[in-house]
């Protein structure tokens, strides 16, 4: 039960969901013994709505608003009265309270003008009362009071709680997001996606990747450009040029320029110049191999699954192994394990979580345990994202048609997965 709330078997990640265990455990030992109940039991009853709490905080909440606006009415008509008062050239009348009968004009005049302050502050998006209706915040399953005055008690009693910021893994603590790309005049985008599909006993049943050029120029002095191109790939792709680009000069000296070099390339738009596309069933052309072996034992399936980078001058990065899971029998047992996972229990699959796999760390391999036939865990589905491609295409130079003087461009490549199954 315990991976039904955290991650992994750590005292942060315990020390984090501490409250959700107790409540779980609470529904499974009853005077020392243990209830007949199941995982989706449990959150039934951990989540349990009360009609009764919510009609009651409905109401509540219509009397407090209600106070409200009677205080504010009654704030209204003292400062009116006062109002009056000085028109006629009369002392303003006292509204004093607690036995107190004067209060000076002054003071008055302050106390007023800060009950209407505070009672005129805008509230964040108040929900109408509906005494009867339903509420998403009424909710049993929240336990916030609840569980903020159990925490001051222990505190009062000198236990040390640690706070649920301390508790977050070190890797979501410390994720930073890649900083924006710093556009040029000239700037391209070299995109590639890939669809592959595998047998889980082996061999490439189908491997296509489509990349694309896109030219994107915000300044029309670097309308009339050439691009340099070099083309290092072995695999056989095949290239394509767009209509309006010379495919004469591609082909002879791999420049990408127009048929007409007195015309100009589109301003502020994203064009596409070259495209090119790969398809094989060649296994040695596979960039990151996936083994899933799972062999059936005496209480379920012992899970094995390996992953091997085999283009070493790749860089994937935010890599997802996803591997399904059968209903209804639980949070896998976890043995060892290169990375992180995540446990979908509402998808039933299992996220093992690799944030970098590169030439340094292009193997590892993943082991688990949980009942089920071991072809409950096909189709394995793999996504990465890159910032090299796979194909060897880049752009190196980028010069004027007249003069041939060279032009600053930045570059933004992206390797992504469209498809990635083993079957």
């Amino acid at each position: 039960m315990i991976p039904e709330y955290c991650r992994a078997l750590e005292e942060n990640e315990i020390s984090e969901h501490c409250f959700d265990l107790i409540f779980a455990f609470d529904e499974i030992v009853a005077l020392g013994y243990r209830e007949n109940v199941n995982l989706a039991q449990i959150r039934t009853f951990t989540e349990m709505d009360s009609h009764e709490e919510k009609v009651f905080r409905a109401v509540r909440e219509t009397q407090e608003r209600e106070a409200k606006a009677e205080m504010r009415r009654k704030a209204k008509e003292l400062q009116q009265a006062r109002r009056d008062a000085e028109r006629q050239g009369k002392k303003a009348p006292g509204f004093g309270g607690f036995g107190s009968s004067t209060v000076s004009g002054g003071s008055t005049t302050s106390m007023i003008t800060e009950t209407i302050i505070d009672t005129d502050k805008p509230k964040v998006a108040p929900a109408p009362a509906r005494p009867s209706g339903p509420s998403k915040a009424l909710k049993l399953g929240a336990k916030g009071k609840e569980v903020d005055n159990f925490v001051d008690k222990l505190k009062s009693e000198g236990e040390n709680i640690i706070s649920s910021n301390m508790g977050k893994r070190t890797s979501e603590a410390t994720k930073v997001h890649a900083p924006p790309i710093n556009m040029e005049s000239v700037h391209m985008k070299i995109e590639e996606k890939i669809t592959l599909t595998c047998g889980r006993d082996g061999g490439l049943q189908n491997m296509e990747l489509h990349g694309m050029i896109m030219l994107r120029i915000s300044d029309d002095k670097f309308g009339r450009i050439r691009l340099h191109v070099e083309n290092e790939d072995k695999k056989g792709v095949q290239l394509q040029t767009h209509p309006n680009v010379d495919k004469k000069l591609f082909t002879a000296e791999s420049l990408i320029g127009l048929k007409n070099p007195e015309k100009s390339f589109p301003v502020n738009s994203d064009v596409g110049v070259l495209k090119w596309r790969l398809q094989t069933t060649e296994e040695s052309f596979i960039p990151l191999t996936i083994n899933c072996w799972p062999s059936e034992s005496g209480n379920g399936c012992d899970v094995n699954i390996e992953y091997e980078l085999q283009e070493d001058n790749l860089e994937l990065n935010d890599v997802i192994i996803t591997i399904p899971l059968p209903s209804g029998v639980g949070a896998p047992v976890i043995g060892e394990i290169d990375g992180e996972y995540r446990h979908d229990s509402r998808r039933n699959t299992l996220e093992w979580c690799l944030p970098v796999i590169d030439a340094k760390n292009k193997s590892g391999s993943l082991e688990f345990s949980i009942a089920g036939q071991p072809n409950d865990f096909f189709p394995v589905q793999v996504s990465f994202i890159s910032k090299k491609n796979y194909c060897n295409i880049q752009v190196t130079k980028v010069t004027q048609v007249d003069g041939n003087s060279p032009v600053r461009f930045s570059t933004e490549t992206t390797f992504l997965v469209d498809k990635y199954e083993i079957l």
